[in-house]
């Protein structure tokens, strides 16, 4: 009755992809995009992604790029640049400029794409290596603070007649005090 069922063992599952970060509406992006997890981009981006994950273009997003490299790709909105990845999906929304290299591919009806398909067995994401932000700033890529800039002294003139009447408030404000005390 309370027996612990016996199974047959079974090949281990794959994780499951889900999104964990978004751009949304109205950010507009550039720059390099790389890490483990899934991006939905429903903005603006310009520049590289390459992710161990999954990769969504929204249909309000415009992905402009020389390479996407991604674990799996659904394009809802326009990419232009290339696309490798083990999966890619163009949904009827979604548009892509450039040649795409796959393990599995699909589309729907109504998607487009200009570009050439190459299918391979086997497609291998490597990230770039991660830099850490003190990193970044010794190779100069973040921009330093701006300069202070130097508050020059009032001429001598005008100071004379600022601290005298500021000098007499302060004398008020002293009397006043010691006469409450």
């Amino acid at each position: 009755m309370f027996r612990r069922s016996q199974s047959p063992q079974s090949a281990p599952t794959m994780p499951i992809e889900r999104v964990t970060s978004v751009l949304g509406p109205g950010i507009t992006w550039g720059g390099d995009l790389s890490g483990s997890g899934g991006v939905r981009i429903e903005s603006i981006f310009e520049g590289e992604i390459t992710l161990r994950g999954l990769l969504v273009v929204g249909e309000t997003g415009r992905v402009t790029c020389r390479e996407i490299k991604a674990n799996t790709v659904v394009v809802a909105g326009a990419v232009r640049g290339n696309i490798t990845a083990e999966k890619v999906e163009i949904r009827a929304t979604g548009r892509v400029w450039g040649d795409v290299t796959t393990t599995s591919f699909s589309t729907e009806e109504g998607a487009f794409l200009r570009g050439q398909i190459r299918m391979e067995e086997e497609i291998e994401i490597i990230l770039p290596p991660t830099r850490t932000f003190s990193e970044g700033v010794a190779d100069g890529n973040i921009p330093p603070e701006p300069e202070k800039k130097k508050i020059s002294k009032p001429k001598p003139e005008k100071a004379a007649a600022s601290t005298t009447a500021s000098r007499s408030s302060v004398q008020r404000d002293e009397n006043v005090w010691k006469k409450k005390a």
